[in-house]
């Protein structure tokens, strides 16, 4: 086993904590408060796997010792090597239980998330694939308890979307979704193609943690609002007042349009809740890019024109290009199981910070 990094610095941390929590004006600040219990508990955690580990050796040491006691009696000494190795197992299952507690958890990890889906190249198929997408991400939802709530949906001519904008709720959303990002590419022949012949066609995902005031100041005075009168489908669903919104962010050039709900201010407040997203991503992204230079463990830049992924359909074949990922159940994970795809890239990526964590370059 490598030699664990040193525990003093996260020791010391647990300890201002400590003090911290013990003030008497901790919990006024609800949320800081929140943050540093979570922080606390990591930690603690860490501690005690670490102090575990401490035990789990001194038994290998001290059994090592009846082993090399030349006076010890012989079926003595096969039980004490016997438990050395079940000892030393234990002890490097705690080793990589240490390493991974010791990774800086990100801070966007437990949000909620805000989806977007936009149908790339491909004309009425590439909309096809962005709403089986839709479908597949909601179905991953359901089964993790998530909450889904609709922002903006803009749909083709074919029945499928051309922009589709959702909210997930619930548990480390934005921790199990973050590397959906990039292009998704699907090989398969369309439901309008008479020859038989395979179509390749792509969508985008944006996955973008959900940001909170605190998070992105808006200053009204760098917002541009206009409103239309929002589409329908006729008869009596068409909207009779001017209630889309779009919203200009003029320091960025960023625009967002919101038209699902009847009513303006729902509308304006789901343009906000979207743009925050989009800005807070922007500068987390930003700072991530700035990291990156001296950075090895990435699994892509995340980058929307990034090819990530491609769906081939007649061989009932997925293929993660990140990490050279091939499945063979492809209609099983259209379903919403992704949990296969999305451990193996969490745990790539814990392999990567983990192998940078122990560089030369960070002792």
């Amino acid at each position: 086993m490598t030699s664990l990094p040193d525990i003093k610095p996260f020791r010391k941390r647990f300890e201002e904590i400590d003090a911290q929590m013990a003030t008497p004006n901790f919990y006024q600040d609800a949320r800081r408060a929140v943050d540093v219990t979570r922080e606390h508990q990591h930690l603690n955690k860490l501690l005690t796997l670490r102090s575990e580990l401490e035990k789990k050796n001194q038994q290998i040491k001290e059994n090592q010792a009846i082993v090399d006691d030349p006076e010890s009696d012989l079926e003595i000494k096969q039980m004490a090597e016997d438990e050395i190795t079940e000892l030393r197992q234990q002890a490097e299952a705690l080793h990589n239980d240490i390493l991974v507690s010791m990774l800086p958890p990100e801070k966007s990890d437990s949000r909620n998330t805000i989806v977007e889906i936009r149908a790339g190249a491909g004309g009425n198929e590439a909309s096809l694939f962005a709403a089986d997408l839709y479908r597949m991400y909601i179905r991953y939802a359901e089964k993790h308890g998530w909450k889904v709530e609709q922002l903006g949906t803009s749909t083709s001519e074919a029945g499928g979307f051309k922009e589709v904008v959702f909210n997930l709720r619930g548990d480390e959303v934005y921790k199990y979704l973050k590397f959906e990002s990039g292009v998704h590419r699907v090989q398969r022949i369309p439901v309008t193609e008479t020859n038989g012949r395979i179509h390749t066609s792509t969508s985008t995902v944006a996955v973008l943690p959900e940001a909170e005031d605190v998070d992105v100041h808006l200053d009204p005075a760098e917002l541009e609002f206009s409103v239309c009168r929002a589409s329908g489908p006729g008869g009596q669903g068409v909207n009779t007042t001017d209630s889309a919104v779009q919203i200009l962010h003029k320091p960025t050039g960023l625009i967002v349009s919101c038209a699902d709900e009847r009513s303006q201010l729902k509308n304006k407040q789901k343009g906000l809740k979207v743009l925050r997203a989009r800005l807070l991503h922007k500068k987390e992204e930003e700072e991530k890019a700035r990291y990156a230079q001296d950075r090895r463990s990435q699994i892509g830049s995340g980058d929307r024109s990034e090819r990530i992924r491609t769906y081939n359909f007649p061989q009932s074949r997925l293929t993660d290009h990140r990490i050279g990922l091939t499945l063979y159940n492809l209609s099983d994970i259209m379903e919403g199981n992704l949990d296969e795809v999305i451990h193996a890239l969490q745990e790539t990526d814990q392999k990567l910070k983990i192998d940078e964590l122990l560089s030369p370059d960070n002792n």
